[in-house]
Formats: C-alpha cells, sequence, structure tokens
C-alpha cells in the first residue's frame, strides 16, 4: 500500500480527465500543427483550444501566451529574454532571496554577464516588504522578479503593490507562479505583470509542459532560435500532446476555485490543529497571506530527514538536508532566520484535490508518533 501523499507542491498526479483529453493526441492526432493538411489542422486547433483555455484561466489573451518545456524554461526565458533585449535601458535586476532556483540560478548568471542583481529579504514570514522594494530601486533598474507563492512555506508576495512600483519607475514585473496558478486565483490584471510564469506539473497536468505570459509591448531575446512558431517567439514543433493536458488542467483549475480553495484550507487547519497538541514544534509562513494547501512545520532539535524515515504512511518534503557532519538548510528558511534547531526539523506537508479528510487523520496520527517517538531516542 502506497503512503498518503502529501507533497502535492513538489508535483500532482495527472488529472483523469487531463489524461482522456491528452490520450486522442497519443494515439491518432498526429499531425504537425504547421502543416497546411487536415491532420495538420487538427493539432493546430487543438493548441489554439489548450492555449484558450489556460488565457481564460489566467485573464489575458491568447496571443500573449506561449507554450514551453516547463516552469525552468519559462523563467529562463522570461529574465535572459528581458534582460539581454533590454540591457541598454539598464543593468540592474531587483529579486528576492526565496526565489526557486529556476530564477536565482538566472540571476546569478545574469552577474556574469554584466548584471547587477539586489535580493530582497523577507521577514519572519517569508514575505516581501514593499518599503525594501522602493529602496532597492535605481535609474538603472530594469526588472523585477518575485514568485507569487513560496513553494517551501506557501506565503503570498505583495505582487500587485510591487507591479504599481515598478510601474511608476518604468519598470517590468516577472512573477514566477509556478506554485500559485490552481491554487489560488492568479489573474493577471489584477497582479499588474508583465511576464508570468506556469507549470503544469503543479496543477494537474503533464510534467514538461509549461507556459509564459509576455504582455504586449514587452521585448525578450529568444532563447530557441529556428522556425517562426509560437508567435515567432519560440522555436520548435509544438508538443500538441502536453499542451492538450495543460490547456484540461487549466479549464479544470477554472471550475470551481472557490470551492477546492476553501476545501484545502479545511484540511491545512485540520492537520495543524492535530499537531499543535506537540511541543516545541513551530509553523513557518504567513497566517494571513498563504496558499490555502500548505503548511510548513519545523519540529525542535530533530533532523527532517529522519522523521521522514520514520513515517512509512506519510510522502512529504523536507526543508533540511542533513550530513554526516553537517546541516544544510534551503534558502528560504535561512532568509526567514529560521533558528537553526526548529530549521534542521522542518517539513513541509501540501495537500490536494484528492486529498482526504481521512488521510488527514491517518497522517497526522503517524506525524505525532514519528516525532514522540524521535524524541525519547534523543
Amino acid at each position: 500500500m502506497l503512503p498518503i501523499y502529501l507533497d502535492y507542491n513538489a508535483t500532482t498526479p495527472v488529472a483523469p480527465e487531463v489524461a482522456d483529453a491528452m490520450l486522442p493526441y497519443l494515439k491518432d492526432f498526429f499531425g504537425n500543427p504547421s502543416s497546411a493538411h487536415i491532420y495538420g489542422q487538427q493539432s493546430k486547433k487543438a493548441v489554439d483550444k489548450a492555449r484558450g483555455h489556460v488565457a481564460q484561466l489566467l485573464n489575458c489573451h491568447p496571443k500573449d501566451l506561449i507554450f514551453t518545456s516547463g516552469g525552468t524554461e519559462s523563467n529562463n526565458y522570461a529574465l535572459k529574454g528581458y534582460a539581454f533585449a533590454n540591457r541598454s535601458k539598464g543593468n540592474h535586476i531587483i529579486t528576492s532571496s526565496i526565489e526557486h532556483p529556476a530564477v536565482s540560478e538566472v540571476c546569478k548568471y545574469l552577474e556574469t554577464e554584466g548584471f547587477e542583481v539586489t535580493y530582497l529579504p523577507v521577514d519572519e514570514t517569508g514575505r516581501v516588504q514593499i518599503a525594501d522594494v522602493e529602496a532597492a530601486i535605481r535609474p538603472e533598474t530594469i526588472l523585477i522578479s518575485v514568485m507569487y507563492a513560496n513553494n517551501e512555506v506557501g506565503t503570498l508576495q505583495p505582487i500587485a503593490e510591487i507591479a504599481k512600483i515598478a510601474k511608476q519607475n518604468g519598470i517590468v514585473v516577472h512573477s514566477d507562479c509556478a506554485q500559485a496558478v490552481g491554487k489560488v486565483i492568479v489573474n493577471v490584471e489584477e497582479l499588474g505583470v508583465d511576464l508570468l510564469t506556469v507549470a503544469g506539473h503543479k496543477f494537474y497536468g503533464p510534467k514538461g509542459i509549461g507556459a509564459l505570459y509576455i504582455k504586449k509591448g514587452v521585448n525578450l531575446q529568444k532563447l530557441m532560435h529556428g522556425a517562426d512558431h509560437e508567435g515567432n517567439r519560440r522555436a520548435g514543433t509544438e508538443n500538441v500532446l502536453e499542451a492538450v493536458g495543460l490547456g484540461k488542467a487549466a479549464e479544470l483549475a477554472a471550475s470551481g476555485e472557490d470551492e477546492r480553495i476553501k476545501y484545502e484550507k479545511t484540511l491545512i487547519s485540520q492537520l495543524r490543529n492535530e499537531l499543535e497538541q506537540l511541543d516545541e514544534i513551530q509553523f513557518n509562513g504567513n497566517p494571513d497571506f498563504s496558499l490555502p494547501n500548505t503548511l510548513s512545520v519545523s519540529f525542535k532539535n530533530l533532523q527532517a530527514n529522519r522523521i521522514l524515515g520514520r513515517m512509512k504512511n506519510v510522502a512529504a518534503s523536507a526543508g533540511a538536508a542533513c550530513h554526516t557532519d553537517s546541516i544544510s538548510i534551503s534558502a528560504t528558511l535561512e532568509a526567514m532566520k529560521v533558528p537553526m534547531e526548529y530549521a534542521m526539523g522542518t517539513i513541509r506537508f501540501s495537500v490536494g484535490r484528492y486529498t482526504t479528510k481521512l488521510e488527514m487523520e491517518k497522517a497526522a496520527q503517524e506525524i505525532i508518533d514519528s516525532v514522540q517517538a524521535l524524541r525519547k531516542e534523543l
């Protein structure tokens, strides 16, 4: 019997409706969307339909969306593409200290190419402060990239406020929304962003497919050179099969968003209430601005990998890696200044549409039993 899956922030299962939508494009409809004949036009219509569903979910025009191989490519294209295309306007980029490596590593690379990067601090809940954003802006600042939802602790960032300040200073804003799309409402107009990243496997779509929203008028230097696919912005024959999957996942996400958010909040509250009976624990993140499906918990003086190893019936993710002679904690926990005695025992639990209340009861008991057993061994 497989363990209870509480790692939806790492990846979600492919929804049955998504798999069913994809199957015909694996078996029967194989045409190249660039071909003028019926085989190609069947595929082209499928790609266009999928793009429309993603655009509807984000409240943008379909022509402002391109399909990519996933969140990492979308982030790379957004940051490198804008930085290199607009180098003449300035060489300064602002980001946060808790970004996913698909952003932070790109920023490090851009530093080797003559760009300067400011890494904003966060408060103890993992949230960027607007005053720090304002203080970091320089005349040569051309781009601000801040994730909407942190993948580890679930904290939501004030993207709309950041975008408002950016616009007042003529700065383009990118937000990595890989962890947010499908979990909370993501509306490009309300957020005010110019570039936005989507990753299909974070909301019941297949792996290997993503999207990048590019506001009309925003100029990016190409990453992929070749033919004029995706509006001449991303060369390569379209991945019809997975685009269809992403489109269906977007369609599902747009249906019943409020009910799903409420349900996941209930599950997380249930788990938190059960775990509060334990001593020497700490909950990480912002209680007012957070993903509804995420709970980051730190167990004092315990090692996360030992807790996970003890829990045979729960699958979750650690926020720290304990090695023979050292403990490495995540950049997010470090930026939040979580004390080492708590950070070393941090585990992220994330639920999804297939998690049940009964599973939460069983998981809570397994977590409690494992922690208590390990503490007896100290």
